[in-house]
């Protein structure tokens, strides 16, 4: 018999991927809002299923049968308190450790409390049913098609990591028959299905061409970590793509920010960066446009968590380990050979960085002329704490000396403790410089902090201050685009603080003991510049440099080569 598929298209990725999964044995309850899901694969031979009516014994069934065969049993439910019937079972399969995978068909979510026949809350399960609860909602744009791919791959893998266990899927339909709900799809496109290794037992080899090793923010390296990643860029022909919070200071090192965020690219979309694999690791990187500029045919991520984390979109393989097995791994079965990759890509940075020496004289006082020159400064073997968004995208055009740690808040991503983290970092290591460069409204937010009575003479902070929150103001900016000079209003919030004062901050700062000094033009700054960065000056430190926030644009626009 012919068999047809439903064309809600959450629907077809989980059946999809259980079919890409191996996923074969079922056991369906009867109901509406299942039947969507069960018609669908109830003719498919791929598929061996049973019916059981009461979900409860339903459960328990698929317990058997994983216990039986060791793979992982798929039950399926409709609305109302089917689901709870399955909590037992479910129940049984955490605590024993069996893969079940409990989909629950569910009406929409929105329609949780507002008396709909049938519609109960399995938004959130006892954190003992299930090692994972997801679901998979309708999908209307390329996101939700994102989002529901996403969620049934964490799901199913889930189903046999740390020893496997239960997972929950709670698949929504739209609850009625129309053109999208009918069973008339003769297949079902393509879906893309995401491996997870704990081993390296049968893993895919590295192909062939450019690889490209991709850094977020990441701790301090060490020693060994440096040498296999070094080992493996020559044996692969890789480079590794990162920013200053990557703390990456080996032999492939390419600070990629002025090429991705060149306007001639970014205008006709082309990107700055084509690759045959990127290998992802670290967290969360400030470089916002990298997905966007940095094309690979697929993605691996390696992370000792294991989690999903699909960063560009087109990830394939997880490998749940430390990087620095997974590299040794692979660098044990390559060859060193010739690597032309970091040849053409230094040789391009290169001609962008005698661009921007070309540029300085024409930028104004500005964050971008600031690092520029100011990174050079900082003495080897310091630490840096980065604020957020326009500070951190404008030093990530500029050069560190070697061994120079950088800390930036990127995990979650806020203005706040910015101060604080460089604060923090001097304490424990007082011998140490830490630096701090900031804007005027993340100062302000954390100033308080400079007050504590453990402040040692090896902090010093330099504020840029322009006035307002200049990241809102960028040409190109959506709030910028949207309101125009409107946006200084609420939300640049211009006029704050040291509108009020401009020696705000040089009573506060010289009151708690800091040295203190300032500039409002290119030569006050380069007269204060090596005070600033001296390691024989035993006091800390507050340098503050007044910008002005149209300037800001201007030299963003001359370093992104903006017309």
């Amino acid at each position: 018999m012919e068999h047809y598929y439903t064309g809600e298209r959450n629907h077809q990725i989980l059946i999809s991927l259980l079919k890409q999964h191996n996923i074969k044995n079922v056991v369906a309850s009867p109901g509406i809002a299942n039947s969507v899901f069960v018609g669908s694969i109830q003719n498919d031979p791929f598929f061996h299923i049973i019916s059981v009516v009461d979900e409860r014994s339903a459960a328990y069934v698929a317990c058997g049968m994983a216990f039986e065969t060791g793979e992982p049993v798929v039950i399926s439910c409709t609305g109302a308190t089917a689901a709870r019937d399955y909590m037992p079972g479910m129940t049984e399969a955490y605590y024993s450790k069996l893969p079940i995978l409990a989909v629950t068909s569910s009406q929409p979510t929105n329609r949780i409390g507002h008396m709909f026949a049938q519609v109960t809350d399995r938004t959130a399960p006892p954190s003992d049913v299930a090692n994972i609860s997801v679901e998979m909602s309708t999908v209307r744009t390329p996101d939700d098609e994102w989002a529901c791919m996403i969620a049934g791959n964490k799901a199913i893998l889930e189903l046999k990591r740390n020893g496997g266990g239960p997972a929950h899927i709670n698949l929504i339909t739209a609850y009625g028959y129309n053109e999208t709900t009918a069973l008339t799809h003769k297949e079902i496109p393509a879906v893309r299905k995401i491996e997870r290794y704990d081993s390296f037992v049968n893993v895919p080899e590295i192909p062939s061409g450019k690889i490209g090793i991709f850094v977020g923010n990441h701790l301090a390296w060490s020693k060994e970590l440096t040498e296999c990643v070094d080992k493996f860029c020559a044996c692969y022909n890789a480079v590794v793509f990162c920013d200053h919070t990557s703390n990456y200071n080996g032999k492939y090192k390419n600070l990629f920010a002025l090429a991705i965020n060149q306007a001639t690219l970014n205008k006709a979309n082309i990107p700055a960066y084509e690759l045959d694999l990127c290998i992802h690791i670290g967290e969360i990187s400030g470089e916002e446009g990298s997905p966007r500029m940095i094309k690979s045919k697929e993605t691996w991520r390696v992370s000792a968590d294991g989690e999903i984390r699909d960063y560009f979109r087109n990830l394939v393989n997880v490998f749940e380990m430390t990087e620095e097995t997974f590299f040794n791994h692979y660098s044990s079965n390559g060859s060193i050979k010739e690597n032309t990759f970091i040849q053409e890509v230094l040789s391009r940075n290169q001609q962008l960085k005698k661009v921007v020496c070309e540029q300085l004289s024409e930028m104004p006082l500005s964050n971008v002329w600031i690092a520029q020159n100011t990174a050079s400064w900082i003495p080897s073997g310091s630490t840096i704490t980065l604020s957020i968004l326009n500070t951190l995208r404008t030093w990530n055009y500029a050069e560190f000396n070697k061994d120079v740690q950088v800390l930036c808040p990127t995990g979650g991503f806020g203005i706040d403790g910015v101060p604080s983290i460089a604060f923090g970092a001097s304490v424990v290591n007082p011998s140490k410089l830490s630096f701090c460069i900031v804007g005027d409204l993340a100062f302000f937010y954390d100033m308080n902090s400079i007050g504590n009575r453990f402040v040692g003479n090896n902090l010093r902070i330099m504020i840029v201050n322009n006035g307002c929150g200049v990241e809102f103001k960028k040409t190109y900016a959506m709030s910028y685009r949207l309101l125009g000079e409107d946006v200084d209003s609420f939300v640049a919030a211009k006029g704050h603080f040291c509108h009020k004062s401009k020696d705000i901050v040089k009573h506060f700062a010289e009151d708690l003991g800091f040295k203190y000094f300032c500039a409002h033009d290119k030569d006050e700054f380069n007269a204060n510049i090596g005070r600033f960065t001296d390691v024989n000056i035993k006091e800390p430190i507050v340098f503050e440099v007044f910008v002005n926030d149209s300037d800001e644009a201007k030299a963003l626009n001359i370093i992104h080569n903006r017309n």
